[in-house]
């Protein structure tokens, strides 16, 4: 496993984590990993870890790294979650493993993605064990932004930013990793606004890129109160659509790992006194399809922004490359009937639009609502 190949342009970070895993004297006990969605926070935090747990092997770490890779090593604990947010069971669970001496390393490490997913109370169960952490764990929290987590708490981490790598970084990682043909990886790079897992999906399933000119022909066909009502339902089936079938794919991949760690062969019959295990896996599932559903409505509302931007790019002349190039000739043709201050209104109205959803209003009214700004005006 080498998981700093993956981490594109964030050399001052890596040089970073390098030199305080080789330095215990002066190792910080907590860490906050902060940048834009698709920056790499999760690999940065997994990549660290495995480099403190690999202290001192004569093998480099091979083992231990594949362990790391494998989500198996037991003096690791990763806390992630599909939900809208993280419970305080999970927290407090975390937390008391927290507290064990390593059994097979230098270093116990605690990793807790998605921390900004956090509620106050919850929150304030993790800042106890960061006040007073044990000598030999290391806790590393991932989150957008500081400003996601309680002053409190940020006031106990050492953070660490990364920004979102450049879009010929993400197509070269897409060429050499997942040997993808070079054009398509930069334009699925470019549309993806250099998120790097957005960029694979793009650049390894048709059906996705399908949705994605789908959700640009939307934005551009809107001429009337009932072409903003029609394309705010039909933008919302194409987030269903993606999130049923990024879950689907998860789903399955779920039950063939549950099954064979339970000895059961692929069809076969599972056992009353097993079927417990395989029904709390599905209600897992189903809690996760209400997170799925509210990022893929976000996943829409992304490339929406980047159609707006690109028409704003086009009515002021501005020579800086359209995420959506090959839409160009319709952006243009688009662009001939909107004007600069037209594109910026409907930025607002999709950032207001993605507020009112993290407020629980249906995404489908919020929708419509957004919609209504995608209208010529007279």
């Amino acid at each position: 496993m080498q998981r700093w190949d993956e981490l594109v342009g964030q050399d001052e970070a890596v040089r970073t984590v390098e030199a305080a895993a080789a330095d215990p004297a002066t190792l910080a006990h907590s860490w906050l990993i902060t940048g834009p969605p698709g920056s790499g926070r999760s690999t940065l935090a997994l990549a660290f870890a495995a480099q403190l747990l690999a202290q001192g092997e004569a093998d480099g770490g091979v083992r231990t790294r594949a362990m790391v890779e494998a989500g198996t090593h037991p003096d690791l604990h990763v806390l992630s979650t599909d939900r809208v947010v993280i419970t305080m069971d999970e927290v407090r669970q975390l937390v008391a493993q927290s507290q064990f001496s390593p059994s097979v390393s230098r270093w116990r490490v605690v990793v807790v993605e998605d921390a900004d997913r956090m509620a106050e109370r919850t929150s304030n169960v993790l800042l106890k064990a960061l006040e007073e952490p044990p000598p030999r764990t290391v806790w590393i929290l991932c989150a957008p932004s500081e400003a996601d987590l309680l002053p409190t708490i940020r006031s106990r981490v050492r953070t660490l930013r990364l920004h979102v790598p450049s879009v010929d970084d993400v197509a070269r990682l897409l060429v050499s990793r997942d040997g993808v043909e070079p054009a398509l990886a930069a334009r699925a790079a470019r549309e993806a606004q250099s998120h790097i897992g957005m960029a694979l999906r793009l650049a390894t399933d048709e059906a996705s890129r399908s949705r994605r000119e789908r959700t640009v022909a939307l934005a551009l066909g809107v001429r009337t109160a009932t072409d903003a009502v029609m394309a705010a339902q039909q933008l919302l089936e194409l987030a269903k659509a993606d999130a049923e079938e990024f879950g689907q794919q998860q789903d399955e991949r779920e039950r063939e790992a549950l099954l064979r760690s339970l000895g059961i062969e692929a069809g076969g019959t599972v056992p009353p006194q097993l079927r417990a295990e395989v029904r709390r896996l599905e209600e897992d599932q189903k809690r996760r399809a209400t997170r799925a559903l509210r990022d893929g409505v976000d996943r829409v509302l992304v490339d929406l922004m980047s159609v707006w931007r690109d028409l704003a790019l086009i009515r002021l002349g501005t020579p800086i490359e359209l995420v959506n190039a090959v839409a160009e000739p319709a952006l243009r043709a688009a662009a001939a009937v909107t004007t600069a201050p037209r594109a910026v209104a409907a930025l607002d109205a999709i950032g207001l639009a993605r507020t009112r959803i993290d407020s629980n209003v249906p995404p489908l009214l919020a929708l419509e609502a957004m919609a209504m700004a995608f209208r010529p005006r007279a």
